[in-house]
């Protein structure tokens, strides 16, 4: 339990918040809603949180042109097929699916599914029958669906009329889901790169959100290495052209199916991508806490520089004659009176809205109807950024340590936690690890040659001696420090031969690539060091 009471001049009653949720609805409802609701904010960017906004499972989106494979992603990760689902190269998913946990495998199609007040859907009402006829829940029990909900959603096709014939706004709607979800994963078809001008424009369309998106190059099995080295060289040169942000997105590569690989080449390769997109996916529902309350500050800081924008057309406004024209020209200056903000209030300019997306909203407002600024919900929102916030991200740490192991299990999740065909089994520090013999005795006697040319006293090398060997390998002080570590086993500042041969076993793993173990593993201990064990 967390509780804390407000400064002001009037005592209040301390708030009690039981958990991360309780305590970023309870803020979201007394300090942010209110500011919101009198500038109009969810006219202009986002309709009002709800409930399910701040207590629904974290969610996967995902987002590609038709074929590429976002369906059978969700199936490879569930090992499961869904309700709803279809699979095809042309594009034959053609509405928006949420898979979700349920009790009993069915459907429930989009009409009922925004007036269920336990969804997180509810605000998708506003986008009208067109999208709610092409939306809908798949239910079904599965341990992944557990943690986690997925997003399934129409393939991106070509040109203008395809775009037209939807008959509601794909890309607001992406962006609706963008802001709710926990992480967006671009697909790619490595066999078709051409970014289409209705894709160009959902990545912009996400472009606030860089932060949750991971991109998949998927089919990577299908070509070989020399094409996939191009393939993967034109992928990052499309997306920095439309991302266009200083750093590199996070590209995973693989075949993200459970068929056997065409071409086996880069078979390591992909076992490595899939563990790190794995890992990512499955930290988030510890993470989940932490997203929502990056996402409240997001939109609280949006709300303060609508809340100034506002306020500061309404002060412009005539009382009587000339609105309209008045109107038409604080439209037109929009930019000037965003930089009048930006330095009056010391703003960065990063939290402003789209400039042009706010020219085209205000032309349909009523200016009359806005509101002077109302400095009492300005200054409820500043505390709640300066005071509120920071600690809820102690009561964040406290829920993430309660729970250090949630993460998502089952389907494809567990089939390489275990036995060996975990990553790494047998590579590296592991080699060897279900042998009887050890492993490092295959080359210990090469490794004995040497360490008799160090002249040993007892049968051992002092420090010294061993490091004018070890620093041949030309491998850094920090990590042959680590490595002597490991390998002076008995822990007496020399090394005998068996102690001499595991340090060089070491450093032969670390100069193929592979990683060092924080301890050292039962199988790398000498033989004749186990009694110490």
């Amino acid at each position: 339990m967390f509780s804390w009471s407000n400064k002001n001049g009037k005592k209040k009653d301390p708030e009690l918040f039981q958990t991360v949720s309780d305590g970023l609805r309870r803020l979201y409802r007394t300090k942010l809603f209110p500011l919101e609701d009198t500038y109009r904010f969810h006219d202009f960017h986002s309709p009002a949180l709800e409930d399910a906004d701040f207590d629904n499972k974290p969610m996967v989106l995902l987002v590609g042109q038709y074929s590429t494979g976002k369906t059978t992603f969700i199936r490879h990760l569930m090992e499961q097929d869904f309700p709803g689902m279809r699979i095809g190269p042309e594009p034959t998913t053609d509405s928006f699916i949420a898979v979700m946990h349920g009790d009993q495998e069915g459907v429930i199609p989009g009409n009922a599914l925004v007036v269920d007040p336990k969804k997180p859907f509810r605000k998708l009402n506003a986008f009208g029958n067109a999208f709610l006829n092409r939306f809908m829940c798949a239910q079904m029990p599965n341990p992944v669906l557990e943690s986690i909900s997925i997003i399934d959603t129409p393939g991106i096709l070509s040109g203008e009329k395809q775009r037209i014939s939807r008959g509601y706004d794909f890309a607001a709607v992406l962006e609706w889901f963008a802001e709710r979800v926990d992480r967006i994963i671009l697909l790619f078809d490595a066999h078709k790169l051409d970014i289409s001008d209705e894709f160009s424009e959902v990545i912009r369309a996400l472009k606030n959100h860089e932060d949750k998106m991971r991109v998949v190059l998927n089919k990577a099995d299908q070509i070989g290495t020399q094409q996939l080295m191009r393939v993967y060289g034109a992928l990052m040169w499309s997306l920095g052209k439309i991302i266009n942000t200083p750093e590199v997105v996070r590209v995973y590569i693989g075949s993200f199916w459970a068929q056997p690989l065409l071409v086996p080449d880069n078979r390591k390769l992909f076992e490595a991508e899939e563990q790190d997109l794995f890992r990512d996916i499955q930290g988030l529902p510890r993470n989940a806490a932490l997203r929502k309350l990056n996402d409240l500050i997001k939109r609280a800081r949006l709300a303060k520089v609508h809340a100034y924008i506002i306020s500061s057309l309404k002060k412009e406004m005539p009382s009587v004659f000339g609105k309209d024209n008045k109107k038409k020209e604080l439209i037109a200056n929009l930019g000037e009176i965003y930089l009048k903000i930006e330095k009056e209030h010391q703003i960065s300019p990063g939290d402003f809205p789209n400039l042009k997306k706010m020219q085209e909203i205000l032309a349909g407002q009523d200016f009359t109807k806005f509101q002077a600024m109302k400095q009492k919900q300005l200054e409820a929102v500043e505390d709640m950024l300066a005071n509120d916030i920071a600690k809820l991200m102690i009561l964040v740490r406290q829920e993430e340590a309660a729970m250090p192991s949630q993460s998502v299990q089952g389907g494809a999740f567990e089939g390489t936690m275990n036995g060996p065909f975990g990553h790494g089994y047998g590579e590296g520090a592991g080699e060897g690890i279900d042998e009887l013999e050890w492993v490092v005795g295959r080359d210990k006697p090469s490794y004995d040659e040497i360490f008799y040319t160090l002249s040993p006293v007892n049968g051992k090398v002092s420090g010294a001696m061993a490091k004018k060997e070890m620093v041949k390998s030309k491998l850094p002080n920090t990590v042959l420090g680590k490595i002597w570590k490991l390998a002076d086993v008995d822990k007496d500042g020399f090394l005998d031969d068996d102690e001499f041969a595991l340090a060089n076993h070491l450093i032969k793993v670390k100069l193929e690539g592979h990683e060092l173990p924080a301890e050292l593993p039962e199988h790398l201990v000498p033989p004749s060091k186990r009694c110490l064990e």
